[in-house]
């Protein structure tokens, strides 16, 4: 990951193509998201959540409950 705010290298490429069509493109645009409302996005599964956690964590944030 070149940026802290951008999505993780680590994520899949379907994961992260699909975040970026529904507007994810960077780390504290996941303020207020939802696990499962991030979950309902095609190719994102529990994977690509455990690694957004981990990196949302890194910077002090958190999906929303």
């Amino acid at each position: 990951m070149s940026d802290d705010s951008e999505l993780p290298a680590s994520m899949g490429k379907v994961a992260r193509r699909e975040l970026a069509l529904h507007g994810f493109t960077r780390l504290d645009q996941f303020d207020g998201a939802s696990e499962q409302q991030l979950l309902a996005i095609h190719g994102v599964g529990p994977k690509a959540i455990r690694i957004l956690r981990e990196h949302l964590e890194l910077q002090s944030r958190s999906l929303a409950p």
